[in-house]
């Protein structure tokens, strides 16, 4: 049997993130691809953020979910 995750580097790793699916915001904890089948025969992986919101409390989504948090200056953007 494989393993069920790997942990993924990201370029917004620890940074203030949001979820655009929720309008959440957050720190950026994790990336990780999982295999998120119930089916052990059919193995389906997705690439999930973990995001920490002010709360306290972290969050899954697609990261295809996650973009740079509005109020954050963004570090390829020239002065």
């Amino acid at each position: 049997m494989s393993e069920r995750y790997e942990y993924v580097p990201h370029r917004l790793l620890r940074q203030r993130v949001r979820d655009v699916a929720s309008g959440i915001e957050g720190e950026l904890m994790a990336v990780v691809n999982e295999n998120v089948s119930d089916c052990p025969l059919n193995d389906h992986w997705m690439e999930l953020a973990y995001i920490r919101a002010a709360s306290g409390r972290e969050f899954t989504t697609v990261i295809d979910n996650v973009q740079p948090a509005v109020d954050q200056p963004r570090a390829d953007r020239r002065h």
